[in-house]
């Protein structure tokens, strides 16, 4: 569990109690498909892996039925998954999460749930890297087709004035 700790970006804590096995099973599953650890661990044993850790802020609230929730990769889709989660099913009680050192509270959490996830931010920085060298080849494209359109302006202004004439 300490190396756990170690290497996760984020650790969040759950109270379980009175969710039945069908709904535990049914969080693990979504959290397994985020790539999210979920370890039901002693408290005992929880506190004693903190030490020495970031987790070690949250170390008071490991008391009573505590799950722990380790993101390895990105930190947002273990607040999204046990956000949700917790809507549907309001026995899953967040406690608190530590992220970089920092302590997060229910309402950090909640809001570190609303940002978009790391694939999602990936996929917007993409299509602004592909907008920029899009937008300057149109541009570029641009300007013989305006210089065309000058030369027939002249051409026709020409023979305008040569018909007057």
């Amino acid at each position: 569990m300490h190396e756990c700790f170690e290497k996760s970006k984020v650790v969040i804590t759950v109270d379980y109690k009175g969710l039945n096995v069908a709904a535990i099973s049914a969080l693990r599953r979504k959290l397994k498909e985020s790539e999210i650890e979920f370890k039901v661990v002693k408290n005992s044993l929880l506190i004693l892996a903190s030490e020495e850790t970031d987790t070690a802020l949250i170390k008071d609230s490991f008391k009573g039925p505590s799950a722990v929730a380790l993101s390895y990769s990105d930190p947002v889709a273990s607040a999204k998954v046990l956000t949700e989660f917790a809507k549907e099913n309001e026995k899953l009680e967040i406690k608190v999460g530590v992220m970089d050192g920092k302590v997060l509270d229910l309402d950090a959490i909640k809001t570190l749930s609303s940002l978009p996830s790391k694939d999602e931010l990936l996929g917007q920085l993409l299509s602004v890297i592909n907008g920029v060298p899009t937008s300057f080849v149109r541009a570029v494209a641009d300007v013989p087709r305006r210089i065309v359109n000058v030369l027939q302006a002249i051409k026709d202004q020409k023979e305008q004035v040569d018909e007057a004439a």
